[in-house]
């Protein structure tokens, strides 16, 4: 698999099909495996490409750069990289709130953007996540696979797609390879964070997807509420991982956005040319 250099960081990614082109972008801790299964579908009409930041999958364990400014700009670099100026910022979790601060800071580089269950604007407020991140740190420590698999199999209900190979790999993830800055560095950024009052100044057409069992779901309509040129996608049978739960339905709602852009009751209202 190809890797790129980009700001002091050996970054891995894949890139397939030709097209339009479309970053798909992990959440926190996560890695390639969260977006394969979509992007093998999108990559027949567009040029896909998926990558593993700083700390994640087989990319570098650098020394610092884990919040999400980094991110959005070791996305921009790499993409840049790869002869793309401007392009579709698609983001699970973490992801969606690097696409935000893309949106936020970097709006030239951007065609659309969809955020997929993610971080709300608000950040991640209170203690319980710093403090579950620390039992994380204390798990790894100790071996403690037994954790882990617990936290993996906490809400199982998609058992066609939330497979024992499923849970082996995003234990194996969370144990052995995902590096302490990104645990705590990634960490500290989502919490300090807060786009509330910028999402009202995003220009950038963007699709909300969320699940409709993920508690990020009213956070995420809250988000959709706020952005000024927006649509909104719930799946009823998604929890938090909606690539993995809904796969052939996130990859056609993508394609009917990068087709069609964010349709909702006000740009029904506009002409379809100044839509997107």
């Amino acid at each position: 698999m190809p890797f790129v250099t980009v700001n002091n960081a050996r970054l891995w990614y894949d890139a397939a099909g030709e097209g339009e082109p479309i970053l798909l972008h992990h959440g926190y801790t996560a890695c390639r495996d969260n977006w394969q299964p979509v992007g093998r579908i999108l990559e027949h009409k567009y040029n896909v490409v998926i990558m593993e930041c700083r700390g994640c999958g087989e990319s570098e364990h650098t020394e610092d750069g884990y919040h999400l400014d980094q991110f959005a700009e070791d996305a921009i670099a790499l993409m840049r990289e790869l002869g793309h100026e401007k392009f579709t910022f698609v983001g699970h979790s973490m992801g969606g709130g690097i696409g935000m601060t893309i949106a936020i800071k970097h709006p030239q580089v951007l065609n659309k953007l969809v955020l997929v269950g993610s971080v709300g604007a608000k950040g991640l407020v209170g203690q319980s996540f710093r403090t579950n991140v620390e039992e994380r740190l204390v798990a790894r420590k100790a071996g403690d696979k037994a954790f882990f698999m617990r936290e993996q199999r906490d809400g199982f209900f998609r058992a066609e797609v939330q497979t024992e190979a499923w849970f082996e790999r995003r234990v194996h993830h969370m144990m052995n390879v995902v590096s302490d800055g990104h645990l705590i560095g990634a960490m500290d950024s989502m919490q300090s964070m807060d786009y509330r009052d910028a999402l009202a100044e995003v220009r950038t057409p963007t699709l909300v997807i969320a699940g409709g069992v993920d508690p990020l779901m009213t956070t995420n309509i809250e988000d959709f509420q706020r952005l000024p040129n927006a649509a909104l996608h719930i799946f009823s049978r998604a929890a938090h991982e909606i690539g993995i739960h809904e796969t052939e339905g996130t990859a056609k709602v993508i394609d009917a956005f990068m087709q069609h852009g964010p349709l909702n009751a006000g740009t029904l209202k506009t002409p379809p040319s100044s839509r997107a």
